[in-house]
């Protein structure tokens, strides 16, 4: 197994802190970051904690899995999860048009907010301009934890596989918005019939003059009309998303990467561990999602493979070896620290079955008295064999995931991780969410064990 050994992440000791009070999970996507943080919230309100989850992964199996009929921009109770033990759990889908629309109303008259709303550049802009996402993603952060309702609100981020968007976006977004080429589609509607601006007018007209040739005049027009509407607003943006990432900044808030054991994977969540360091903020530790494991470590891939191979000559005259003898030979004479990982389906005098557990006996016959010694033997010979060439394929995934896990632990020593057993199968309801959340409080080691 690898030679590098990261400090151990104890999800429940993070949980249980009451001065956390934001966890952001961040990654690329397909790595199960909406599954993560969903089980997260569901251990941290079975622990006592008022959570809310708040998740922008467009996929809607969080509500799936949390059993509510449909998530939207309204924090709703998850019913079933902390009422024991005094939790509560809510949980919450962005709506990035409704939540600009939310900040416009609260900022503006009434009569302004409806002339906002009702523009054409500004409903595209609340719908898909590039950033708006992330930048409402973080004003609605800013706005549950201003609510004071919660004692940990856990952020699904958006899926980006370039790097930590929601980060840059809203400066971005704020920039533009309060920056000098708004300011200068709106001169013309400021400097108007001034005397000592005439000059000053010209440029900024034969400027708006090209860019209406460039945008078309109608959207040109919806842009300024835009433009003097928010005016009093701009100040704001910048100033909010600033307000947001200095609490992103703050020592209540932990941020967990999210990365399955691939080597692209771990790629980005090592840029990630640097982006995050670089901008100062508090790093709780790298979740390594779906880690596969074994019970039968100490059998390698290539005694494994050449024990199948000896069961697949049985009956060569030109080979007298006896089948069970080489078994028994590969798995005992195995070396432990030439191991990639490790399979599940050996036990002593037989083999596991992965459902039950339960050895079967290497023999047919003795259960079913119809069936030839030769026969059976030579069926048992041909399933061992492929149960074996199992074992090897798993030993060498096993093997991958723990050369590229080794790789990001020199990167990165000093990260803590938590590394999640995968599951048999997709988690679509509250059960699922609980054993992930098992799985992410139980080291992989004592979980293979248990297994």
């Amino acid at each position: 197994m690898g030679m590098d050994v990261a400090p151990e992440l104890d999800i429940d000791v993070l949980l249980d802190d009451p001065q956390t009070r934001i966890v952001v999970c961040c990654g690329s996507g397909g790595v199960g970051k909406t599954t993560t943080a969903a089980a997260l919230g569901v251990r941290a309100a079975e622990r006592g904690r008022k959570v809310v989850v708040l998740t922008i992964d467009p996929a809607r199996r969080l509500a799936q899995s949390m059993g509510i009929d449909a998530l939207d921009n309204i924090p709703r109770r998850v019913e079933g999860v902390g009422d024991r033990d005094g939790g509560e759990l809510h949980a919450m889908m962005l709506d990035m048009k409704r939540t600009f629309d939310e900040f416009v109303e609260a900022h503006a008259d009434p009569e302004r907010a409806r002339a906002i709303l009702a523009n054409p550049f500004y409903q595209s802009l609340s719908a898909g301009f590039a950033g708006t996402q992330e930048y409402m993603a973080m004003e609605k952060l800013g706005q549950l934890r201003a609510r004071d309702e919660w004692d940990l609100i856990i952020v699904d981020t958006p899926p980006s596989r370039s790097a930590l968007d929601f980060l840059d976006a809203p400066k971005r977004l704020g920039s533009f918005l309060d920056g000098k080429f708004i300011k200068v589609l709106m001169a013309p509607a400021k400097v108007g019939g001034k005397a000592g601006m005439k000059f000053l007018n010209v440029g900024v007209s034969m400027m708006t003059g090209t860019v209406s040739k460039v945008l078309g005049g109608q959207l040109m027009r919806d842009v300024q009309t835009f433009a003097a509407a928010m005016d009093t607003m701009f100040g704001g943006f910048r100033t909010r998303a600033e307000a947001t990432y200095r609490l992103l900044q703050a020592p209540g808030t932990a941020f967990l990467v999210v990365a399955a054991p691939e080597r692209d994977a771990l790629r980005e969540a090592a840029y990630f561990v640097e982006r995050l360091a670089a901008d100062q903020m508090p790093l709780a530790g790298l979740v390594l999602n779906r880690v596969h494991g074994s019970g039968a470590e100490q059998l390698s891939a290539e005694r494994a493979l050449a024990a199948a191979e000896i069961l697949s000559l049985t009956g060569d005259p030109a080979d007298p070896a006896d089948p069970d003898d080489a078994l028994a030979n590969a798995a005992e004479g195995s070396d432990p620290a030439k191991n990639d990982a490790g399979a599940e389906n050996l036990a002593d005098g037989g083999f596991v079955d992965p459902p039950s557990g339960n050895a079967q006996a290497r023999n047919p016959s003795a259960a079913d008295p119809d069936v030839s010694p030769t026969s059976a033997d030579s069926s048992a010979e041909r399933l061992a064999a492929g149960l074996l060439r199992l074992h090897a394929e798993r030993m060498q995934v096993l093997g991958r995931e723990q050369r590229t896990h080794d790789r990001f632990t020199a990167l990165h020593p000093e990260v803590p991780v938590a590394q999640v057993a995968a599951l048999p199968g997709d988690v679509h309801d509250l059960a699922g969410l609980r054993a992930i959340g098992d799985r992410l409080s139980v080291p992989l080691e004592r979980t293979k064990r248990a297994g």
